[in-house]
């Protein structure tokens, strides 16, 4: 029997082959194995490879437009009072007692109608004693030029002296003038009757009676006379505003220039939305007010319907001159940086920059640009929020179209020079 020792037998086990493997089991290893390693090889692919660029952000898109091109007229904003075009205090030009009122108070009264009536008889007295007056005159210059017509037939015999002709031609001259004072005073008596009836010196709205019937009434001038009642034409009417010297330089410019026909104004009254009386300028004062530095203005406003009353107060806008092109954007589409006004435009390589303007007043909901702008420009009008200066968009083209809704709208703002209106010409 063999006798290893413990230490032996094991280092003889460490040396010993170790047995081969059966087919079935390194089958099992194969089938176990190899999808293992193909699922770590794949994990560390996924985790391990290169990510691809990251792809630029797309360009923002802005919608741009080409400036509208139109002809608009330009106004200064007015404020102004109403006034009779003629205004007359209708005053007895006899004393006497009021008879009779023939209007009622309020009314349009047309030239020439009869307003009042006072006593006449008396002045009828007066007109008969005048012409009794002067056919007295009349009987004694026919005496008087028959005997003369007698001494000048007797002088040719002798019959009678020179001076007695010349005595009787005297008293014919003498007979002459009575006859002819007799009838002035016919003449002024005639007029006293007349103006017992009191007329309408021009048409117009008549005020309302100041004195009633039965009262008596003084004739005259001044305080001593009585007022009956006014009379104010108004149509046409007059519209009084002040105006800057600036106003009567332009005018006094368009006058040198050959200028005929006044500068067109057109009226708006307090709780109307347009301007719906029109007129022109017909009288500027002769001196500039040395304390407000204005001068006084009028323009003459047609009033068929003598609908416009003298003392009611209306908004003025006075025509600067004639039609005038200019460039219009939308409202939106202008910027303020701190004090400036500025447009976003497009350049044809799609770069924003930041274009300075001089802005004008709202015209059909679009503004007048006055300088800075040109109509080739490409105006940013929408998506202005993505437009900044130096970067590039995609710029989508469309058209600019004035509203629809009234042509005219009022700035919000006063602009560096006088005009704060405009309407699209046509």
């Amino acid at each position: 029997m063999n006798m290893l020792s413990p230490i032996r037998r094991e280092e003889a086990a460490k040396t010993a082959p170790a047995p081969a493997p059966s087919p079935r089991r390194w089958r099992r290893t194969l089938q176990i194995g190899l999808p293992l390693a193909i699922l770590v090889a794949a994990g560390y692919a996924l985790t391990h490879r290169e990510g691809p660029a990251n792809a630029a952000p797309p360009m923002p898109v802005v919608t741009v437009a080409a400036p509208l091109v139109r002809e608009i007229t330009e106004w200064d904003d007015y404020v102004g009072r109403f006034e009779a075009s003629r205004s007359v205090d209708v005053r007895p030009r006899v004393s006497g007692e009021l008879t009779g009122i023939h209007f009622t108070d309020g009314q349009v009264v047309r030239k020439g109608q009869l307003l009042f009536t006072i006593d006449p008889r008396p002045f009828n007295a007066a007109l008969a004693e005048a012409r009794a007056d002067a056919a007295s005159a009349r009987s004694k210059l026919a005496l008087a030029r028959t005997n003369l017509a007698r001494a000048e037939r007797l002088i040719v015999d002798d019959a009678i002296s020179q001076s007695d002709v010349d005595q009787l031609g005297a008293e014919v001259r003498a007979a002459t003038a009575a006859l002819a004072a007799a009838e002035a005073r016919v003449r002024s008596r005639a007029l006293d009757v007349e103006f017992t009836r009191v007329r309408a010196p021009i048409g117009g709205r008549i005020s309302d009676r100041r004195v009633d019937a039965g009262n008596l009434v003084a004739a005259g001038e001044g305080a001593g006379s009585t007022l009956l009642t006014t009379i104010n034409a108004l149509d046409p009417i007059y519209f009084a505003f002040d105006s800057s010297e600036a106003l009567f330089l332009k005018a006094q410019r368009d006058r040198e220039a050959g200028g005929t026909t006044g500068q067109q104004v057109e009226v708006r009254l307090q709780d109307e939305s347009n301007y719906r009386w029109k007129g022109r300028v017909d009288f500027t004062d002769n001196a500039i007010n040395a304390h407000s530095g204005t001068m006084r203005v009028r323009a003459v406003i047609d009033n068929p319907d003598y609908f416009l009353t003298p003392g009611m107060f209306g908004n003025m806008r006075l025509a600067q001159g004639g039609k005038v092109s200019a460039l219009l954007v939308p409202d939106a589409a202008v910027r303020t940086d701190q004090a400036r006004k500025q447009l976003f435009v497009v350049a044809k390589d799609g770069t924003v920059a930041a274009r300075p303007v001089e802005t004008g007043p709202l015209v059909a909901g679009l503004r007048v640009i006055r300088s800075g702008l040109t109509a080739q420009d490409r105006v940013v009008v929408q998506g202005i929020q993505f437009a900044q200066p130096g970067t590039k968009v995609t710029a989508k083209p469309t058209t600019i179209r004035p509203k629809t809704a009234p042509a005219t709208t009022q700035v919000g703002e006063r602009q560096s020079r006088a005009a704060s209106q405009a309407t699209l010409a046509g």
